[in-house]
Parts: structure tokens; C-alpha cells; sequence
């Protein structure tokens, strides 16, 4: 057996078992150090943005949204899918703050980059922090976002929300608390076409996007 650590993790075969809208389920038999292999379950996903708008008072626009897997609303950061043929994600960002709160930004930048649950997804998430905002006319594309509620929350109170408990959503949580590390000079932001190592691919080439 090698060296912890050192373990090349290799596929010996593979298995697609649903290929939905948003997502595909496949099961890989993978080589464990020992030699044997393991069933890993793996959700596949399109990726997505998320961004944190920061206006000039220091407030985040934030957005009440129902989420039916677990049953309620939850306040997250505007979000959305990479879903577009070959879209760049600081472009699906842009048009996502369009279509859900009504705002276009000058200024981005790359706050973090979240994997939602490496155990068995590929879903992460990039979150930009938006600023030198101008409203613009809202692009409502369906019912749910016609249900969404917009609010400015102050950024401390954000990350209060963050620390209570109040926001759960991944994504939202580490966008929130990026940001308010970022605008105390704890750490140096990313420009908004950072390399994006872990961008999940493997949906968007199965369904040629």
C-alpha cells in the first residue's frame, strides 16, 4: 500500500444513471489504495455565481427565495446557473443580478469559490463581490423569480445573520463572510476573470453546454 497521501485515485469504470435538466447522477467504481475499488455516487452540475452587490452605503442586496429540498425560504445571495452555451461566468453573473434584482454593476471582483458538498458533487459555486451599482429594468423569467422578495441588509448585519444561523445557503454564507474579510484588509480580492480551477465540466460536456 502507498504512502498516505500519495494514492492516485483512478476510475476503473463508470456508470450514468439519470441525465436530468440541471443535473446527471453516474457511479464510479474507484481504485482505493489497497487496490480494491469503492462505489462513489457523484451528482454532476452545471456550476454556478452567486454575487455579493455592495452599494456605497455598504449594504448587500439580498433576496428571499423559496428552496422546495428543504422546505422553505431561505435569504441568499442573487444566484444563478452557468447554463448559457459556452457563457463565461462573470457574464452569467451579470445577467443574473439583472434578471433577479434589477442591478448592473461596474466593478467585480472574485470573492470565493465553494464546492457545496465534495462528497458527492461536483456543484461549486463562484461568488463576485459587485460594486459601482445602477439600477436597470429586472428581467423576470418565470414564476419563481416573480415570487422573489429584494432587500438591502446591511453587510455587518449580513454577517451577524451569517453567524446566527440565519443564512444557510453555502454559497451565501461564504460570499457574505468573504466579503466583509475582504473590505477589512484581511486578505487581497481576485480580479473577476480568476483562474477557476475546480468549474465543473463534466455536466456541461454530457449535454453539450
Amino acid at each position: 500500500m502507498s504512502e498516505p497521501g500519495t494514492h492516485e485515485f483512478t476510475v476503473a469504470s463508470s456508470e450514468v444513471v439519470h441525465i436530468g435538466r440541471v443535473v446527471g447522477l453516474r457511479v464510479d467504481e474507484v481504485v482505493m489504495p489497497g487496490g480494491e475499488t469503492a462505489r462513489r455516487e457523484v451528482v454532476e452540475h452545471l456550476g454556478a455565481v452567486a454575487i455579493a452587490a455592495l452599494d456605497d452605503d455598504g449594504a448587500l442586496t439580498m433576496i428571499h427565495q423559496y428552496r422546495h429540498p428543504v422546505g422553505r425560504r431561505l435569504w441568499e445571495l442573487p444566484a444563478g446557473l452557468i447554463d448559457h452555451t459556452g457563457e463565461d461566468p462573470v457574464d452569467a453573473a451579470r445577467r443574473e443580478l439583472v434578471e433577479e434584482v434589477g442591478l448592473s454593476a461596474k466593478r467585480w471582483d472574485t470573492l470565493v469559490d465553494v464546492a457545496a458538498s465534495p462528497g458527492f458533487t461536483d456543484e461549486v459555486v463562484r461568488v463576485y463581490l459587485a460594486r459601482e451599482l445602477s439600477d436597470v429594468d429586472r428581467e423576470v423569467l418565470g414564476e419563481e423569480e416573480a415570487d422573489l422578495v429584494v432587500r438591502k441588509v446591511p453587510l455587518a448585519e449580513a454577517v451577524r445573520m451569517a453567524l446566527a444561523g440565519e443564512l444557510v445557503n453555502g454559497a451565501t454564507v461564504g460570499g457574505v463572510l468573504a466579503a466583509h474579510a475582504a473590505l477589512s484588509g484581511a486578505a487581497e480580492l481576485r480580479p473577476a476573470g480568476a483562474p477557476w480551477r475546480d468549474r465543473p465540466s463534466a455536466f456541461a460536456r454530457r449535454t453539450g453546454r
